[in-house]
């Protein structure tokens, strides 16, 4: 009987190859298409608010998802990085507000 494709360890192994190689060739092919982009004002501050962008497109799905505790959370988070500027007392007090909404059984 002929196996169907896909079957076994080589489809899997096979696609992980392929993501792999068009992964790295897409990588490659950034490094050089900015290589040739002239950096006018207007590119780089683009580029700088990329980061930004790419963390709120992340984070506000899981916000709507995550209902009322993921919403304080976001908000603690957010608000502990407006007044101190570190990444790390944000993260604990988006935690600490999930966790407290959680326990105190609110959301």
């Amino acid at each position: 009987m002929i196996e169907a494709i896909g079957t076994g360890w080589i489809g899997p192994a096979t696609a992980i190859a392929a993501m792999a190689v068009v992964t790295y060739g897409v990588r490659v092919l950034g490094y050089w298409i900015m290589g040739r982009v002239p950096l006018t004002p207007f590119m780089q501050a683009a580029l700088g608010a990329l980061p930004g962008a790419i963390v709120i497109a992340t984070i506000v799905p899981l916000v709507v998802r995550g209902g009322p505790s993921a919403f304080i959370g976001m908000a603690a988070a957010a608000g502990t990085m407006m007044l101190v500027r570190r990444d790390i007392a944000g993260l604990a007090a988006g935690l600490a507000g999930v966790i407290l909404i959680r326990v105190l059984g609110v959301a």
